[in-house]
């Protein structure tokens, strides 16, 4: 939507015509606006397939250029099979070009997949000692799990004026956070994965206007969304590795000149993970916080839980909805499940005791290195290239 919206001030002045067809969106004025003919046509790869197999005055016989954006995540999502498809119908001759802001073996492969012959590889960041823009500061601070939230609100209370981006790792988490924050009359904004496509556009849209604000969010935001004057972005969950780290703080600091802040948290046990952001020139400065000074709430919040059976029921999915994620990190040696307090998490979640989670969990510790992604990637796609 976001590139539909930019593609369509560029245009106003041209003849050539404009097309967005996604998921969630009425199909049938897509249907009339494809048989009509466009010559710029942004779409989702589920809806677009439907549209190739399905519409019959869509004619794609005069393609001249197919764009893949987030070409290391669109095979990460489940769409590889439509990915395949959308490639058998479309045109054999045609440009094909493959855009993202980290390489990983995902574009390798999408590569395979959507190129007839080699491949020109393009890296603009070749030469450059770090990833992020120059205008962002990056820090991080060591928080004991038990206090993350309180160290949360805390941070929030003292930036109300602000611009400030929370991601969280699952739609649990933003889902009970956000209902907490306004119980306690912190107001935010929150965007997820399960919502609706209507109530994800009118929230991107009224954050996008707002000069201050909170909005909490999963990954779904860390990619494609360009929100104006964004000044925090702070990653309360930490992200599956350094090439999901970068996709969050691009959220700020966008484009030339621009400046913002980045905050991580992390507990003690996964400090080791910013030795992996040192390796994918990712600058990071821990930031030193007196943990004295944290609000004095913890007592009230379990408190106000205990009465609520709501937010006591939503407090709970949460917790399990973070252990579930948490278990899911690819990088094991940094975010191991089997390390975790239960009951600190507990805590950080208003909850005075921890609830039982069934997560399935091998009990023997891992033992495999996890690699890193960004230069393996660059590495393999460089080979790849050359062959």
């Amino acid at each position: 939507m976001k590139t539909h919206a930019i593609a369509k001030e560029l245009l106003k002045y041209h003849s050539q015509t404009l097309g967005l067809v996604i998921g969630g969106s009425a199909k049938k004025g897509e249907e009339e606006r494809l048989s009509g003919g466009v010559n710029l046509l942004i779409a989702t790869p589920g809806r677009l397939l439907d549209h190739l197999q399905y519409t019959k005055g869509f004619i794609i016989k005069n393609l001249k250029c197919l764009i893949i954006d987030e070409a290391d995540r669109i095979l990460e999502e489940n769409f590889e099979e439509t990915m395949k498809q959308i490639f058998k119908v479309l045109p054999k001759e045609r440009q094909t070009a493959l855009f993202s802001a980290t390489q990983d073996k995902k574009v390798v492969e999408l590569a395979h997949l959507s190129f007839s012959s080699d491949p020109i590889y393009i890296d603009v960041d070749e030469g450059r000692s770090k990833v992020t823009n120059e205008g962002l500061k990056q820090g991080y601070c060591i928080v004991p799990s038990e206090k993350r939230f309180i160290f949360l609100l805390s941070f929030l209370k003292k930036n109300k004026s602000k611009k400030v981006m929370v991601f969280f790792s699952s739609c649990g988490s933003v889902k009970f956070h956000a209902e907490l924050l306004r119980y306690i009359k912190v107001g935010c904004f929150d965007i997820y994965g399960k919502q609706k496509q209507a109530k994800r556009t009118a929230t991107f849209l009224n954050f996008c206007k707002a000069e201050s604000g909170i909005l909490l969010c999963t990954d779904v935001a860390a990619r494609g969304l360009d929100i104006p004057d964004v000044d925090w972005i702070v990653q309360f969950d930490p992200p599956d590795d350094p090439t999901k780290y970068i996709h969050r703080v691009g959220r700020t600091a966008r484009g030339e000149g621009s400046k913002g802040n980045a905050l991580l948290l992390l507990t003690p046990e996964e400090i080791p993970f910013l030795e992996f952001l040192k390796v994918s020139r990712v600058p990071v400065e821990q930031c030193n916080y007196d943990m004295s000074k944290l609000l004095n709430v913890q007592s009230h919040l379990e408190n106000v839980l205990s009465t609520n059976y709501f937010l006591h029921k939503s407090a709970k999915d949460a917790y399990r909805s973070y252990l579930l994620a948490y278990n899911s990190h690819s990088m094991k040696d940094c975010f191991d499940v089997r390390r975790l307090d239960l009951q600190a998490v507990a805590t950080s979640f208003c909850l005075t005791s921890a609830p039982q989670v069934n997560l399935h969990i091998d009990s023997t510790p891992s033992v495999r290195k996890k690699k890193m992604r960004q230069p393996e990637g660059v590495k393999a796609f460089k080979k790849f290239r050359s062959r």
